[in-house]
C-alpha cells in the first residue's frame, strides 16, 4: 500500500456540519485498514456467494410457504410477525425480489475470517462512501476508489427517494450526505403515503418492526402492489432473519443448500458461516442430543462453565433489539447467573420472538495507526476489527463497492461503532 496518508486537518475539514451520524463521534486514523490479496480475493467472491445464498433463501421460504418444502421452515421464519404482513410479503408479485445490498459482518481471526451475520438494510453506507471519497481526495488509494460506494448505491432506486423513520434517524446525515450526490431525496418514512410528489423508485431505510409506528405504510404497500412504486428492500421481513444461519447448518436442509447454492459455494459458506442453533425449547426424543453441543435441552446450555460458554446469545430479528448489538449476550464475558438468566429468556420467547445461538470466534488483535483525539499527533493503535464490505447488486450482479473497518479496543469483545472506535477505509496492501 503506498504510504500517503490523510492529515487530520482534511479528515477534520471534510466532515459536514451536521456530521455523519446524529449525536455520534469516531476516532480517525491517517492510513486505511490494509487487506492482503488473500482476503480482498475472498471478499470478492463472498459477495457472489452471499448473494446466490441470499437468493437461496428467498426460494427456500416461498418453497415451504407453498407445501413444497417442510412448513415449518416458513411457520419458524414467521414467528411474531403481523398475518398482514406476512400475506403482504408473499403476494406473487414479490417472489423473485431480494435486498440489492448486502453488507456482512466479518471478524477477522487468527485463522481467516468468520460471519456474524448478514444486513440488507445497514447502516454506514454514507459513512463509508464520504471515507473513501476523504481519503481518495488526499491521494490515499482505498477499496471501491473515491466514487465505488456512490455509484454503487446510485444504481439502487436510481433518482428515487430514501425512506428514513425516526427510529433510524440515527442514519438520516449520512443517507442526505449520499443523496445529494446520487440525486436521491430523503425523506420522511411516517408521513410518505401522503405525498403527491412520490417517485417511482424507493429505497427503505427503516426495519419492518418498526411498521406500527409508519401509518402512512400502507399507502406505500398498496402502490408497490399495483406495480406503480418499486420499494427495496422488499417488504420481506423472512429476509431479515439472523436464523437463516441456523437454518444453513440443519442436517435435513443440507441437501437443499448444496443444490441450490452448488457444492463449491457450500462448502466455502461452511468454512465462515459459524456453527448456530436456533434456541427451540421443543423436547428432544429421549436418545437425541443437540448436534455440536452434545445436551439433550438447551435449558443445559446454563450450567455450562466459563471455558464452555464460548457462545452468544441474540435476538433473530423483528426486534428493535435486532441491531446495534443491543441483544447480544457473550457467555464468556458473563458471570454464571446472568448467562442462565439469558438462556431462560431466549427460550421463553421463542414462540413470539425467537433467539439464535452461534459459536463465538475471539477477533484477532492489530495494531493501527491512529491519530489522538487530544493533541492530534500519530500512535499505534492496538485492535480487534470489524469489517464491513459492501456490496450492491441494482442489476442482478453483485460488486464490491467498499468496505468499512471499525477498529475497536482490544478489552472489546463486542465490536460494534462506538466513540472510542476508529473507523476507517479498507485498502489493499500492495504486492510484494
Amino acid at each position: 500500500m503506498r504510504e500517503t496518508k490523510a492529515p487530520l486537518e482534511c479528515l477534520q475539514a471534510a466532515l459536514p456540519k451536521a456530521g455523519l451520524f446524529a449525536g455520534k463521534t469516531w476516532r480517525f486514523s491517517p492510513q486505511p485498514f490494509p487487506l492482503s490479496e488473500q482476503l480482498h480475493a475472498d471478499l470478492l467472491s463472498l459477495g457472489e456467494r452471499l448473494w446466490t445464498f441470499q437468493k437461496a433463501c428467498n426460494d427456500l421460504y416461498s418453497l415451504s410457504a407453498s407445501g413444497r418444502q417442510p412448513a415449518w421452515i416458513a411457520e419458524l421464519l414467521d414467528r411474531g410477525k403481523p398475518a398482514d404482513l406476512v400475506a403482504f410479503s408473499r403476494e406473487k408479485a414479490f417472489r423473485n425480489q431480494v435486498p440489492q445490498v448486502l453488507r456482512p459482518d466479518i471478524i477477522l481471526t487468527e485463522t481467516g475470517f468468520v460471519l456474524s451475520e448478514l444486513d440488507s438494510i445497514p447502516g454506514g453506507i454514507g459513512l463509508t462512501a464520504w471515507l473513501n471519497a476523504t481519503y481518495s481526495e488526499a491521494g490515499v488509494e482505498v477499496l471501491g476508489g473515491g466514487s465505488g460506494m456512490l455509484d454503487g448505491f446510485g444504481g439502487i432506486a436510481p433518482g428515487g427517494d430514501i425512506l428514513v423513520s425516526h427510529e433510524a434517524e440515527t442514519y438520516r446525515p449520512e443517507m442526505e450526505w449520499v443523496a445529494e450526490r446520487t440525486g436521491h431525496r430523503v425523506c420522511d418514512a411516517e408521513g410518505y403515503g401522503a405525498r403527491t410528489d412520490k417517485r417511482r423508485e424507493v429505497y427503505r431505510f427503516f426495519e419492518l418492526f418498526d411498521l406500527k409506528n409508519i401509518p402512512a405504510v400502507a399507502e406505500l404497500q398498496a402502490a408497490a402492489l399495483q406495480g406503480d412504486v418499486h420499494v427495496t428492500p422488499p417488504f420481506k421481513p423472512c429476509l431479515e432473519e439472523k436464523l437463516w444461519f441456523a437454518l444453513f447448518w440443519m442436517r435435513p436442509l443440507r441437501n437443499y443448500w448444496r443444490r441450490a447454492l452448488s457444492d463449491r459455494n457450500f462448502l466455502a459458506l461452511q468454512k465462515v458461516i459459524p456453527k448456530s442453533w436456533v434456541m427451540d425449547p421443543q423436547p428432544l426424543p429421549p436418545h437425541a442430543e443437540l448436534p455440536g453441543l452434545g445436551i439433550h435441552d438447551f435449558e443445559e446450555l446454563g450450567d455450562f462453565s466459563q471455558k464452555e460458554r464460548e457462545l452468544v446469545i441474540k435476538v433473530s430479528g423483528f426486534s428493535e433489539l435486532a441491531w446495534g448489538a443491543r441483544s447480544v449476550v457473550i457467555g464468556s464475558d458473563e458471570p454464571q447467573s446472568s448467562w442462565k438468566n439469558a438462556v431462560s429468556n431466549a427460550l421463553k420467547s421463542f414462540p413470539t420472538q425467537p433467539y439464535l445461538l452461534q459459536r463465538f470466534h475471539k477477533a484477532r488483535v492489530f495494531e493501527h495507526t491512529v491519530y489522538d483525539p487530544v493533541t492530534g499527533d500519530v500512535r499505534p493503535f492496538p485492535c480487534r476489527v470489524r469489517l464491513c464490505p459492501y456490496y450492491f447488486a441494482p442489476q442482478n450482479q453483485p460488486k464490491l463497492a467498499g468496505a468499512l473497518a471499525t477498529l475497536c479496543p482490544p478489552d472489546k469483545k463486542i465490536l460494534h461503532g462506538m466513540k472510542d472506535a476508529v473507523l476507517v477505509p479498507a485498502g489493499v496492501e500492495s504486492a510484494v
